[in-house]
Formats: structure tokens, C-alpha cells, sequence
């Protein structure tokens, strides 16, 4: 049996012109993941990462923490969706205005219900968000990845960098999940959180989901984030 690890991305930049860019916070958090895997002496045979920013940001933070210098394969398919335009497609035009502030408490709340919302009507197909795969074709993505650790790399430790959708996808596929569990296990995800599967060649099975042992301790409080 091998092991497959999967890692949320360090903190990013919610609320910014630019999401995409980790925080100096998820900074530190993607090298302390490295360092705790370090310091149990953990390393991979490969590393799959995203194509967004916030993916290859995270794996350098892991690898410089660790003492890494594996070359990751880059995978689109373990993109984010995005989930601005999935807010767009369910909000009547001229309604941008009923987000409020991302900053604010109430504007947060009202961000991640939309986006749940939104997330539950792109699954079954009502709504089709504007740049964005159709969901089907979205966990395509995602399995392909998987079916390429079962094929590849039998027996070896890899280690996959994404986002909380992906993520989450991923192991609703593996344990046949309806689709409002696969968006609840979404909304729940922190950032820099270790998901483990096991595989052999012909499935995966769920060992951890939504890990934090890297940040175990008093001193790691408050770098316990989810945007």
C-alpha cells in the first residue's frame, strides 16, 4: 500500500484584488508543515501540485521546511474553482452590492452562504459559472490525478498540494459522498491541512481528512485559519 497526502494550501489573501498569493501567515504555515515532516524524517517519491499560485507557494514553503528538492508535476485538473463566479451565477444582476464586506463578520457569513449555495446548484448542473468546467468535468480532474498515483507510484509516498474543493472532491469520490457532504467537508477545510489516503492499484481508502499536526501546540493557536 502506498500513502497519499494531500495539503490545502497555506493561508491566502481572502478579501484582496488578488486571492491567489499566500499570506505571510500561510507562509509559515506551509514551512512548518515541512519541518514537522522533517523532523519525523517523511519524504515523498513524488509531489503533484496545482497550477495556481497559492499551490506552488505552498509546496515551496513545504520544501524549504522539509529540505526538499523534488520537482512537482504540475496538474490543472487539482485547480480551485472559482468561487467568484460561482457567487456571480446565482446573484440577479445589479445585486453585486448584497456581498457587503468580505471583511466584516456579516460579509463573510454571506460570502460562504452564497458560495455554498452557489457550489450546490453548479453539482446539479442549474448553473454553468462564467469561465468555469462543467462540475462532471471538474471531478474528472481531480480523479485523474488520483488514478495517476494508483498507476504510478504503487507502494510510494506522494504528496499532492491543492484547495479545498479539489480536496474535498476527492474524498467524497473515495467514500461516495452526496453532494451537500462533499460541500460541508469544503467548508470546513483549514488552510495547510494534511488529508491521507491510502492506495493500491486499484482504489484509494480514507485514513485522515482535515489534519493539523504541524500546529499542535499553544505556541500554533492562531495560525489555525480557513480562507
Amino acid at each position: 500500500m502506498g500513502t497519499l497526502y494531500l495539503v490545502r494550501h497555506g493561508q491566502a489573501s481572502f478579501g484582496a484584488d488578488d486571492y491567489d498569493q499566500l499570506s505571510e501567515l500561510g507562509q509559515r504555515q506551509s514551512e512548518r508543515l515541512g519541518r514537522h515532516w522533517a523532523e519525523r524524517g517523511l519524504r515523498f517519491d513524488a509531489v503533484i501540485t496545482g497550477t495556481l499560485r497559492r499551490h506552488a507557494q505552498t509546496w515551496d514553503g513545504i520544501a524549504r521546511g522539509a529540505g526538499l528538492a523534488l520537482t512537482p508535476l504540475a496538474w490543472p485538473g487539482l485547480n480551485e474553482y472559482d468561487s467568484a463566479a460561482v457567487i456571480r451565477a446565482i446573484l440577479p444582476k445589479g445585486h453585486e452590492d448584497a456581498l457587503g464586506d468580505p471583511h466584516s463578520p456579516e460579509g463573510y457569513k454571506v460570502h460562504f452562504r452564497l458560495l455554498r449555495d452557489g457550489l450546490k446548484q453548479w453539482m446539479a448542473g442549474t448553473i454553468s459559472p462564467e469561465g468555469m468546467p462543467e462540475y462532471t468535468d471538474f471531478v474528472h480532474g481531480v480523479t485523474s490525478a488520483l488514478e495517476h498515483v494508483r498507476a504510478h507510484h504503487v507502494g510510494g509516498k506522494v504528496l499532492i498540494v491543492s484547495s479545498g474543493g479539489p480536496i474535498s472532491t476527492a474524498v467524497g469520490h473515495v467514500l461516495g459522498l452526496s453532494p451537500d457532504a462533499t460541500i460541508d467537508l469544503n467548508m470546513r477545510i483549514r488552510n495547510s491541512a494534511v488529508t491521507e489516503f491510502q492506495f493500491n492499484p486499484k482504489r484509494h481508502h480514507l485514513l485522515t481528512y482535515n489534519t493539523l499536526p504541524h500546529l499542535d501546540g499553544a505556541a500554533y493557536g492562531d495560525w489555525i485559519t480557513y480562507a
